[in-house]
């Protein structure tokens, strides 16, 4: 208990107001009026005051008496209440509050009870109950994207309904959209014009941004927050240096080179925690187990098991780990094995004999159908519509329908984006969004990322590049090929497609016209095998080792080789999506890839109905998968670190004192008219 240093300082008065005030209410108690004896003839009449005439002195004997008991009670709480005792508390920052709540895949780990997000609610369900009259609130969840739960009220029943309304997901994290969405409640716009110059469009609403999350997310150095005053609460086991989790972080399968009716899967699993553990591995077809090996995996590394299977052409694989573990999302992988579907792939180059041979092998003719032009096709800028030569419009007519699945850029770069899947070859897409470093020599590889599809047994190891420039993707992108002058190859998406920029040239052409080589790269067995993943993976070229797979939330585009209206689409739980329209050509984009597993496309609704294709949704996000904790985030130019999120306050108790004063003084004057009138 704590008092105020001025109360403190006064002790003697307190002390004489201690001492005076409940004596003399005793005294009260044993003072007796001293009265006249008078003769009457019957005391039937005067019992009320028998007992006054007992003893005829001024003092008389202390009583039992509960008015006495309530009357020293208040002034005591009374006394009690001017020394304004209180105890330190906390208390929320400011009176504009924005509740951020992670729903990512990692919130369902189960390190507190009964899982982050639960415990992410309950929180923030707190700070909701602290808010004050006219304090208004709102909250938003968040994943790769956000969404508004509540907007701003003072009803702290419908912040905690909102709260209530949050469902874990399958999906990855980025807290970009959601602070987007903060901020532009808290830092207005502006506009100008001449006679009033550069006005905000709305009147600023700071706001304390609560964000409720593990962190498990990129920094955003570019955003400011303004108005913004952040607050990171973490969720989960704070000071933990590993975690309880073992995932699988990519499936996949391909034809055995050396037995082509041999299929051959292929699984990763990478452990976080602090010991080595030894798992079950079990692979299943169709949701039934077809062949189980036992795996170590060391601490804090990986580890990889594969699989043969033998006259499989298509159907659903799922790689199930055995590990009880905080996480069980991630503890399995989905691959669909789809049937054989040529790509359609079109060449843009000047010359590439090491491309077009790469290309044109039988297994690559297998794959997919392939078209090779000059650069003179691509139309230039100063060169109106009408002057078009007919093998310009020819492209232009096929970049903007989707005829091809995949188109190449070698050497040369078109002035718009096509609408299929590209690969640029020693230059930079047309897009605001990808930026080239200077041309440096000779770049030197550091690290290459062969989870990804298109880097599957491609090794980068005493290759040698002449020259090269660094690729600035934009965000959600991977870098795919790491050099010491930065990312060399990497990959993004862009709206239903996805673009790989390679930051070298294979050959390039002089101004002589002389054919000059600019890596060693072509003369490596790893060469033949990139161009393979690249038809098979930007392509779309499926065979028995072709599988599809994408993140969940992330759209995919179906191709068909029959020109069919509606595709109808069957989630991992059974449920059917309602149809979706055709695009482009035989194109058909999916966007509700919420939930991992195996999703099968038909042409009718019905299970019944023949499977004409399946694709899968994973995880396989090392960033997810693993559960430590951040200490601090940065947002912006500020970093923030993780704390409770509640500002130190001093908790008042006079007024409870005042009002329990209150009770009894009314309880007195009950007490003592039942006495009077009874």
């Amino acid at each position: 208990m704590s008092f105020l240093s001025n109360a403190l300082g006064s002790w003697w008065l307190w002390g004489a107001f201690a001492a005076i005030l409940p004596t003399a209410i005793l005294l009260l108690y044993f003072l007796k009026l001293k009265r006249q004896p008078l003769e009457v003839p019957s005391t039937y009449l005067w019992t009320r005051t028998i007992e006054d005439l007992h003893v005829n002195s001024i003092w008389q004997r202390l009583r039992q008496s509960l008015l006495l008991f309530l009357q020293l009670l208040l002034i005591l709480l009374v006394m009690f209440a001017l020394l304004r005792p209180g105890w330190s508390g906390r208390a929320l920052i400011g009176d504009r509050f924005i509740f951020l709540i992670d729903a990512s895949a990692s919130m369902a780990a189960r390190d507190v009870k009964p899982n982050r997000l639960a415990d992410a609610v309950k929180k923030a369900g707190e700070m909701i109950d602290a808010m004050q009259s006219g304090d208004v609130g709102m909250v938003i969840s968040f994943t790769n994207a956000a969404r508004v739960e509540q907007t701003f009220t003072s009803s702290r029943t419908k912040l905690k309904a909102a709260l209530a309304d949050i469902e874990q997901t399958d999906h990855t994290s980025d807290l970009s959209e959601a602070l987007r969405a903060a901020s532009g409640l808290a830092n207005p716009g502006r506009t100008g014009n001449a006679e009033e110059g550069d006005v905000a469009v709305a009147e600023a609403l700071p706001a304390t941004l609560y964000l409720f999350t593990d962190g498990g997310f990129d920094n955003i150095p570019n955003f400011s927050l303004g108005n913004l005053e952040p607050s990171y609460t973490p969720i989960g086991v704070l000071d933990a240096e590993t975690s309880n989790n073992v995932a699988v972080v990519a499936f996949n399968t391909s034809r055995n080179p050396e037995r082509v009716e041999q299929t051959q899967a292929f699984g990763r699993l990478e452990n976080y925690s602090a010991a080595d553990v030894e798992v079950d591995v079990e692979l299943l077809l169709n949701d039934s187990v077809i062949d189980a090996q036992r795996t170590k995996v060391p601490s804090q590394g990986q580890a990889g098991v594969q699989f043969e299977l033998t006259d499989f052409e298509q159907g659903g694989l799922r790689l199930v780990v055995q590990h009880d573990d905080d996480l069980a999302v991630d503890n399995s992988g989905y691959a669909a094995v789809n049937s054989t579907r040529r790509a359609r792939i079109l060449l843009i180059t000047p010359r590439n004999d090491a491309l077009t041979l790469a290309l044109g092998t039988d297994e690559a003719q297998k794959l997919a159908a392939v078209t090779q032009l000059g650069p003179e096709v691509l139309p230039s800028a100063d060169v109106g519509a009408a002057a078009l030569t007919e093998a310009q419009k020819n492209y232009q007519k096929a970049a903007d329908s989707a005829r091809y699945d995949l188109i190449i850029y070698d050497q040369c770069a078109p002035l718009e984006m096509p609408q299929s899947n590209t690969l640029f070859i020693g230059r930079a897409p047309p897009l605001e969004s990808w930026q080239a470093g200077k041309m440096q020599s000779p770049p030197l590889v550091i690290d290459v990322d062969r989870s990804h599809p298109l880097m599957q047994m491609v090794s980068f190891e005493n290759v040698t590049i002449i020259e090269g420039f660094s690729v600035k993707p934009p965000r959600g992108s991977a870098v795919l090929i790491d050099a010491d002058i930065g990312p060399l190859f990497a990959i993004a998406p862009r709206e239903g497609f996805e673009d790989a920029v390679m930051g070298f040239e294979i050959f390039s052409v002089d101004e002589k016209g002389e054919v000059l080589v600019n890596t060693d790269w072509l003369k490596r067995l790893s060469f033949p095998l990139f161009v393979k993943n690249v038809m098979e993976y930007l392509g779309g070229g499926r065979s028995a080792q072709r599988s599809t797979s994408v993140q969940p939330g992330e759209p995919i585009t179906i191709r068909t080789d029959a020109p069919v209206d509606k595709l109808y689409i069957t989630s991992p739980s059974g449920a059917v999506f309602p149809p979706i329209s055709r695009e482009r050509e035989n194109t058909f984009l999916f966007g509700a890839t919420d939930v991992t597993g195996l999703y099968e496309v038909r042409e009718k609704p019905g299970r019944g109905e023949e499977v004409m294709q399946r694709f899968a949704v994973n995880l396989f996000s090392p960033r997810e998968s693993d559960l430590r904790l951040r200490k601090t985030i940065e947002l912006g130019a500020q970093e923030v670190s993780g704390e409770a999120g509640w500002a130190p306050a001093r908790k008042e108790m006079w007024k409870w004192l005042l009002l329990a004063g209150l009770g009894v003084l009314l309880f007195e004057w009950y007490v003592y008219n039942r006495r009077v009138y009874l």
